[in-house]
């Protein structure tokens, strides 16, 4: 399914529902697109809609952040932009991210190829104009799970 994200009002509506649709869960997402598609945005909204604070970082010079939900589950935030091999992810001690209540969030996701759990929901984000497109693709039965509960998806 393909979703239009109008503007960054778009992008944070879609955040809430997507954090009210695996509250309480864990939940690995895979979030692929270009430079400047809204990856990190989308990831923000999440994040700060499941109670994870005001204040999200970028993983881009860190490549992972840590955080706590309200609800007590961890969440962890990659950006993998800058890896070269997967190998690389074995210096970040990431063994966590393997705990089913945690919720994975990956900027691009192929760069650690092998070396992540796999994904239960895949978000395509690309430019359109000035507006962004959104293609959602469940992974796992939890990733279908998941859409299927989205209005969006409805």
């Amino acid at each position: 399914m393909t979703l239009h994200l109008a503007d960054a009002a778009a992008t944070d509506a879609f955040g809430r529902q997507l954090a009210a649709a695996c509250e309480g869960q864990g939940l690995v997402v895979y979030l692929h697109g270009d430079l400047g598609a809204g990856k990190t945005s989308l990831a923000r909204a999440l994040l700060r809609h499941l109670g994870a604070g005001e204040r999200i970082k970028s993983p881009t010079y860190s490549l992972v952040e840590p955080y706590m939900l309200v609800d007590g589950r961890p969440a962890w935030h990659l950006d993998l932009y800058r890896i070269a091999d997967p190998g690389e992810l074995e210096w970040l001690g990431l063994d966590a991210l393997s705990d089913p209540q945690s919720l994975v969030l990956v900027e691009w996701p192929e760069r650690g190829a092998g070396a992540l759990p796999p994904s239960d929901l895949n978000l395509s984000l690309q430019h359109e104009g000035t507006s962004r497109s959104m293609r959602m693709e469940a992974a796992s039965d939890r990733g279908r799970q998941v859409l299927g509960s989205l209005s969006v998806c409805k």
